[in-house]
């Protein structure tokens, strides 16, 4: 058996960002139409470690089944050590066989199909002409969701606030030289988030990172840093306020703190969600309505997320000869 290892540099080379947001499309419309089992993804949280590790299984069948797994260890202080908090492998199983195809660094993947994700529910969601975005956190996901937020809305102004403005002021100088419009690092998140058309929260916080009142009409928010039932990034007037889309409902009511604290507080219920993204790309559900309502994309990041890469990467890599491989 022989099989495919590919690296940070080799998955980023296979993957670019627009490409990424294809795969995703396809990845979401076929979970829609059921042609993905994917189960809830396992946690394991020793009470004193400074981190988690997560295992995310999937499977899709057809003419050429596969399973995926990835296995990911997630380490938010490794952002001071000036480490990806994601740690992992993705793993590509023959679906016929069981045989294990390829191994992809999971960082690279988690990073650019992440984005990708908040980067399609924006296409499909965020009002046509939304030029003004909104970064809020200056970490590896800030730094993916840029360009990917590039790929779909004619950006005309980028404002970035962290929670050490030195940090937004560092992004802003590292990503200036790629782009040809300004990116402004901001002393407060209230200041960076009023008038934003786009908002992307990209943070380990465990409270609310943005208020209601400081969202304009008609802003579409991607809210994608915690998968924690005990973490949150929203406040829960915004979640009551916004017309909720998140990846999958199971997900979404087992796992966000962003919905389940909401929920605590007595502001939403499961019927406050209006669909899932799947459910928008196959037209069973119109997505936005109007240009002054506020919609909210949670994402948890999907195991489907991380087979689908591994599957397109994987072709790629063949077709370019790109990668190792090694006699398994």
């Amino acid at each position: 058996m022989s099989l495919l290892i590919l690296n940070h540099i080799e998955v980023e080379e296979l993957l670019p960002m627009n490409e990424c947001i294809d795969v995703m499309e396809e990845a979401f419309i076929a979970l829609a139409r059921r042609e993905f089992e994917q189960p809830l993804r396992t946690v394991v949280r020793p009470p004193d470690v400074k981190g988690v590790l997560a295992m995310m299984p999937s499977y899709r069948g057809g003419e050429q089944p596969m399973f995926g797994l990835k296995a990911i260890c997630v380490f938010p202080g490794n952002a001071a050590i000036g480490k990806d908090a994601h740690q992992g492998s993705v793993i590509l199983f023959d679906g016929t066989t069981g045989e294990m195809r390829l191994i992809a660094n999971a960082s690279a993947v988690t990073a650019i199909r992440t984005a990708a994700v908040s980067a399609l529910a924006t296409r499909v969601l965020a009002n046509a002409d939304a030029s003004e975005l909104v970064l809020i956190g200056a970490g590896v996901q800030a730094r993916y969701h840029l360009p990917a937020i590039a790929c779909v809305r004619n950006l005309k102004r980028v404002r970035v606030a962290a929670r050490n403005f030195e940090s937004a002021q560092r992004f802003a100088e590292e990503l200036a030289p790629n782009f040809s419009l300004a990116i402004e690092p901001v002393q407060s998140v209230e200041d960076a988030v009023r008038d934003a058309d786009i908002i992307v929260t990209a943070t380990n916080a465990r409270e609310p990172v943005i208020k209601r009142e400081w969202i304009s009409a008609g802003a579409h928010v991607n809210a994608i840093g915690t998968f924690s039932p005990k973490a949150r990034e929203i406040d829960s007037a915004t979640m009551a306020a916004a017309t909720l889309f998140t990846d999958r409902r199971e997900s979404l009511f087992h796992e966000a703190g962003d919905y389940l604290l909401a929920a605590a507080d007595g502001v939403i219920t499961e019927d406050s969600l209006a669909a899932e993204l799947g459910e928008v790309l196959i037209d069973k559900h119109p997505g936005r309505t109007s240009r002054e309502e506020i919609t909210l994309f949670k994402s948890l990041g999907l195991a489907i997320e991380d087979l689908a890469s591994a599957a397109f990467i994987y072709k790629v890599a063949q077709e370019r000869a790109v990668g190792t491989w090694v006699d398994w």
